[in-house]
């Protein structure tokens, strides 16, 4: 609760808030979905959560990841109905998406903990590179609302076509370091391809990543279509999962009585 009450306090300071706007169709009914898929998944947590119960005492771990899970949900319902109610400001956006980065990384591990240990012979370089894949992946994505950030500024005052005209450094950074998330993870393909039980996993991957840095590249030339927004946000999301997939894999075996 303290949490929350700090969150709403940073959002009443929030002066952008008070701005009116336009209705537009097409939000509306993005955001109707939006809650509505929301909703769905909420169910499936409570599901998830109400089939950890039994496991409470022998595997303790999936009864408090589940836990975990389903309170994050949760908040994350309500922060994204705050994300509606605030007019959209930037920041909170931000947050939101970083949450269900989140929950992805929960619902990864849940996945990992209830399926059958798999010995895989690795060298703790691989791990050290792979943990270089998922940081700069995330400072990646950072860096991507960042370019975001300025874009909801910059539609405000100029056509579509002119929003690449009106973005600096941030632009710049983004695009440049790009390149260093698809060499790492490139490289980490290239070191994996022989290993059984990863090199299906880091080809997907890799393959991801690759896709993510073509719809960039499509976002730039042009002028960042709506279409190839979302897939990009979405392909980034999917790779996410697939490190830290990869990562749990990597680790040793867990214990019966975890």
């Amino acid at each position: 609760m303290l949490g929350m009450n700090k969150t709403a306090d940073k959002i009443l300071s929030d002066k952008t808030i008070l701005a009116e706007t336009e209705f537009n169709a097409a939000k509306t009914w993005i955001e109707y979905i939006n809650r509505l898929v929301g909703v769905t998944i909420g169910f499936f947590i409570i599901a998830l959560f109400y089939k950890s119960l039994p496991f409470r005492k022998a595997r303790p771990i999936l009864f408090w990841m589940s836990l975990a899970t389903l309170i994050s949900v949760i908040f994350q319902g309500w922060f994204g109905s705050i994300v509606v109610s605030t007019n959209l400001t930037t920041w909170t956006i931000t947050l939101h998406f970083f949450l269900a980065l989140l929950i992805v990384g929960f619902l990864v591990y849940l996945q990992h903990a209830s399926s059958e240990p798999k010995d895989i012979e690795v060298v703790g370089a691989l791990r050290g590179l792979l943990l270089a894949c998922i940081s700069a992946l995330l400072i990646q994505i950072f860096l991507g609302t960042e370019v975001r950030e300025v874009i909801d500024v910059l539609a405000t005052s100029l056509a579509r076509e002119n929003w690449l005209d009106g973005l600096g450094r941030e632009f710049i950074v983004h695009r440049s370091f790009s390149w260093a998330v698809l060499i790492l993870n490139g490289f980490f393909y290239w070191q994996t391809r022989k290993t059984n039980g990863l090199k299906t996993l880091s080809l997907a991957m890799f393959v991801l990543i690759l896709s993510s840095f073509v719809t960039g590249v499509g976002l730039s030339w042009f002028n960042v279509p709506a279409a190839i927004q979302p897939v990009h946000l979405v392909l980034a999301t999917i790779v996410f999962g697939i490190q830290l997939s990869l990562f749990f894999k990597m680790n040793k075996p867990r214990l019966e009585n975890e």
